[in-house]
């Protein structure tokens, strides 16, 4: 049955229909208002649905997330990363024939040009990484610009790889810069996670020791963020991509977003928030402090913008977090036993249960990334490298279909038209 909702604007009854998902909530289609003069107001696009996808499924009232249908519980218990990149991209899981193409395609396509490598040499060792990679992967548009074709399914699925290949190869390219140290080849016999901690941290011409423990922690770090449905990160690449830019500029429009500390920023805001507290015998002064109004300081890590049950991230990620915590033998770390504490005190204490303020992934990913000896400034850049597969799957999902280019609407309240006075008259 095909329902509709009515709107009557000057007294004329206007007819909008509602469009069906398949989950959650149904969306009313409000194109036709332009036709009566008005437009629609939602800062931060908080009611508004400006595409429509079938990658990603998210219920926060009841803690649900899933990629292509599939629970991500399920994913980060059963699968691994490269095997939801090809979900993301294709929309169902791979054969094992499938899998091992798709895993051979991207080692082969990891290692960078040793000309395009000296986009670094414009960096110093205090640069941030996050600029670093993000003018990287802009970078590669020029690598990667003559006859692309973003209509053409096969380039689309070219460039997916290429990116997903490469993300951690430069990602681990800025941390060698930021450290001033030599690059480091990515070596094709081992996993993704394992080339990325080897890139980051192994030795020039030495074999790779790799802990399994922290490769499959990092391998599960990148499967919880793949996808988050229409962030402010992917909602830009969407953004940027809709006007037929080049894909590697729209990631790095993306990467770009992520930045920021609201968005892909908030675990680094975690290790900041542990380091403020600095002991554990601080923690009932700092949540006393949380909980005054008119005290700015905020705990991080706790609450979601979206889940307002729990987030389902952070309970796949806690029993993978304190496997890094044992593996590492860091258990008696200051900062990681301030974060014990709160996690304990948030999941016990009747002001955080009827807040919904649950420990969310940025706290866990926070704390196993410190575990791992991971720099707090390198955390939005792992944060990427899982991120990517989700940002091609959305940019290309657009182009498969037909699309407007990105142009939101403003409630102007500004001066009313006035003519120019020359300046011997103001």
């Amino acid at each position: 049955m095909k329902h509709t909702v009515q709107m009557i604007i000057d007294g004329q009854t206007i007819d909008l229909p509602v469009l069906e998902a398949t989950q959650g909530l149904d969306v009313v289609d409000v194109r036709s208002l332009i036709s009566q003069g008005v437009y629609t107001f939602d800062p931060g696009f908080l009611s508004t649905a400006a595409c429509d996808s079938a990658i990603t499924y998210i219920d926060g009232d009841a803690g649900i997330l899933t990629y292509r249908g599939y629970p991500i519980e399920q994913l980060a218990e059963h699968s691994e990363h490269l095997e939801v990149c090809y979900l993301l991209l294709h929309g169902e899981l791979p054969t094992a024939e499938e899998l091992a193409t798709f895993k051979r395609g991207i080692n082969d396509r990891m290692p960078i040009d040793e000309h395009f490598a000296h986009i670094f040499d414009g960096f110093t060792a205090k640069s941030h990484p996050m600029s670093m990679l993000c003018a990287a992967v802009a970078g590669l548009a020029a690598q990667f610009h003559e006859g692309l074709d973003i209509y053409n399914p096969e380039h689309r699925t070219e460039s997916a790889m290429q990116l997903i290949a490469k993300i951690p190869t430069l990602a681990a390219m800025s941390y060698r810069k930021s450290i001033d140290a030599p690059f480091i080849a990515p070596d094709p016999n081992l996993g993704y996670a394992e080339n990325f901690l080897n890139m980051c941290f192994g030795s020039q011409g030495q074999p790779a020791n790799v802990s399994p423990t922290l490769a499959k922690a990092l391998d599960k770090i990148f499967i919880l963020h793949a996808d988050h449905e229409q962030n402010a990160s992917t909602s830009t690449v969407r953004l940027a991509g809709s006007t037929e830019a080049n894909p590697y500029a729209a990631i790095a429009a993306g990467i770009a977003a992520l930045w920021g500390p609201s968005h892909g920023g908030a675990n680094e805001a975690v290790l900041e928030m542990l380091n403020e507290i600095g002991d554990i015998r601080h923690v009932a002064d700092f949540v006393n402090k949380a909980k005054d109004k008119n005290d700015p300081f905020k705990l991080m890590g706790f609450g979601h913008r979206v889940y307002k049950n729990f987030d389902p991230r952070a309970t796949v990620m806690q029993s993978s977090c304190h496997e890094v915590l044992k593996e590492q033998g860091v258990e008696d770390e200051p900062l990681l036993a301030v974060a014990t504490a709160l996690e304990k005190i948030a999941r016990e204490e009747t002001y955080f249960i009827e807040r919904k303020l649950y420990p969310n992934i940025d706290f866990y990913s926070g704390i196993t990334l410190k575990a791992m000896g991971i720099p707090t400034p390198m955390y939005t850049v792992l944060f990427t490298l899982g991120r990517m597969p989700g940002w091609i799957a959305h940019w290309s999902e657009m182009l498969s279909v037909p699309f407007k280019i990105g142009r939101p609407r403003q409630l102007y309240r500004g001066p009313t038209q006035r003519d120019y006075q020359d300046i011997s008259q103001r």
